[in-house]
């Protein structure tokens, strides 16, 4: 029994005749009815009824056809499989990244490597498949993954202090996938010498940063929705005066006199002082995201595969 004569029988079946069968199959008449005939022979039995002006399967024929159908479809999937298995030998993966981005765990959490380790181990376990990288805004992003100009992204997404999604215009996620790799509160950092230096250590109100120049990311990244979420919520006013692409260079600036800076807690900076913010806490998430809906091609099924694996998600608790 071979599969071919499984498909000549399922053809003939479907449209009852030999003629249009041949035809679907690039074949000749005679050929499908031959092999149709062996497999008839093999099995013991009629499986079509030639007698009337059409074909029809015999009683026999109808309890063989779903064993038959399901044989086809058991080798297309074995065929797509293997497919699959090719295309995570070579292949290319489309990756945005908010600017900066590294996949740092925040202080206190070093179980996580940095986005480029993770990277390289992907890359030395897939060596055919090719990276590109390309940084941009949150906003930005999310319309390249919509429309196709990236596979997967790494994002900076704002998280609402009170639980609630805000109503400022942020861009929705509708038509992605997302899984959270890590949250993390937001600080204020300042130099030595600014006047919020004065006062006690400890946590700082949002509200104290009304008539202070700021210093954050461009409008469409998720740090910059977070802190006018916040400043909202503790109905402050306050201005941007100087932006910057990434959190390391908000803190250089800030050393600097520029502003306060409202970023994740960074690293220790010569000349900056940092205070957790409060009344809201204002948080910021980095976001795996990708299109949802439709077929995720096996390259980058394998490097988002990879990305969740490594970065498993915030631990309860934590």
């Amino acid at each position: 029994m071979e599969l071919r004569q499984l498909q000549y029988l399922v053809t003939v079946a479907q449209h009852g005749s030999f003629t249009r069968a041949a035809e679907l199959l690039h074949l000749t008449q005679p050929g499908v009815s031959a092999q149709i005939r062996q497999l008839e022979k093999e099995l013991g039995h009629r499986l079509l009824d030639r007698s009337g002006r059409g074909v029809r399967l015999t009683r026999v024929g109808e309890a063989v056809l779903p064993h038959a159908q399901a044989a086809l479809a058991s080798a297309a999937a074995a065929r797509q499989t293997a497919q699959d298995f090719d295309g995570l030998r070579r292949g290319h993966v489309r990756l945005g990244l908010v600017a900066g981005a590294a996949l740092a765990p925040p202080t206190g959490v070093d179980d996580l490597p940095g986005l480029a380790t993770t990277l390289a181990a992907f890359r030395s376990a897939h060596p055919g498949i090719s990276l590109s990288l390309a940084e941009s805004t949150t906003g930005r992003m999310l319309g390249d993954l919509r429309e196709g100009r990236l596979d997967l992204a790494v994002l900076g997404l704002p998280t609402a202090a009170s639980g609630r999604d805000g109503d400022d215009g942020w861009q929705t996620l509708a038509g992605l996938a997302v899984h959270t790799v890590l949250e993390a509160p937001l600080f204020a950092a300042f130099a030595e010498h600014h006047p919020l230096a004065d006062g006690p250590d400890g946590a700082l109100p949002v509200a104290a940063l009304a008539g202070h120049a700021l210093v954050s990311t461009p409008r469409g990244t998720g740090l910059r929705t977070a802190l006018e979420r916040a400043l909202a919520e503790a109905g402050a006013r306050s201005t941007v005066a100087v932006e910057a692409a990434a959190p390391p260079q908000l803190a250089d600036l800030a050393a600097h006199g520029l502003g306060v800076a409202v970023l994740p807690d960074p690293a220790p900076v010569p000349g900056l002082r940092t205070r957790p913010l409060i009344d809201p806490v204002p948080l910021v998430r980095i976001a795996l995201a990708w299109p949802a809906g439709r077929p995720t091609a096996p390259p980058t099924a394998a490097l988002l595969g990879h990305l969740r694996t490594t970065y498993p998600g915030p631990r309860a608790g934590a």
